[in-house]
């Protein structure tokens, strides 16, 4: 049997607003076909906080709620345990879920909320102007780091997933990319994972992405793809990490 190539039902045919080559559409697309698959549109609630994914709602076809910035888990506990039947996720930027929601992140994890996260860690603030993140690489330049980031001035680079993995609450950790169609296809397969956890009521779940940022990184989207394979994994190593 032939596999048709169609359009997820869950992904609204319309054009986005994400700059060209940018992470975002790839990572909306592969939650639409896993929840698709999966038979939850029904039951699906996203949470969206603030960040270049603000409007995702605008693009998924299912139900999905605003956060103010870095709350996206204190409104997804809320309304996972109102409503536990749902399946509820949050979609969070590095700038939103490893710095101004630090807390909610940790907690909720801490506390083994039965939640599924994705977390798009593409090393930069992209939606207010291309400042240092809390995963800006060492020697990475941003508007706010023109000489590129120094650990003695600015910190090292948080890696949020190596340190969620240790909280007990967690059940399931796994850090992918973009950067080749074989990487595309395994962080559809984390995804995946992480949504089966909560059907079945393993616990916290946190699938963090490596996504392109041509834009502000001052590449072009080969270059970006290029940079990730080559320099950004060895900051952050991909892989199941618990």
């Amino acid at each position: 049997m032939n596999k048709v190539f169609s359009h997820p039902k869950s992904l609204r045919n319309i054009a986005t607003h994400y700059c060209a080559g940018c992470g975002h559409g790839i990572a909306h697309r592969l939650i639409a076909e896993t929840v698709d698959e999966l038979g939850i549109r029904e039951k699906v609630i996203a949470v969206a906080p603030v960040g270049c994914a603000v409007i995702a709602y605008e693009y998924w076809d299912f139900d999905c709620s605003e956060a103010a910035h870095g709350r996206a888990l204190a409104v997804a506990t809320a309304i996972k345990r109102v409503r536990p039947d749902n399946i509820v996720f949050t979609y969070q930027g590095d700038g939103d879920l490893a710095a101004i929601g630090t807390n909610e992140t940790i907690h909720a994890a801490n506390r083994g909320e039965n939640l599924t996260v994705i977390f798009i860690n593409n090393a930069i603030y992209g939606m207010t102007g291309g400042q240092m993140a809390p995963t800006t690489l060492l020697k990475q330049k941003t508007a706010t780091t023109p000489n590129g980031r120094e650990a003695s001035f600015h910190g090292y680079p948080l890696k949020i997933s190596e340190m969620l993995a240790l909280l007990a609450g967690v059940k399931y950790v796994e850090r992918v990319s973009f950067f080749s169609p074989q990487q595309v296809i395994k962080a559809k397969q984390a995804i995946k994972q992480a949504f089966l956890n909560q059907i079945n009521n393993t616990g916290f779940s946190l699938v963090e992405i490596l996504s392109p940022c041509p834009t502000y990184w001052g590449k072009s989207s080969k270059e970006s793809l290029d940079w990730i394979r080559d320099v950004m994994t060895k900051e952050f190593p991909l892989g199941r990490i618990k």
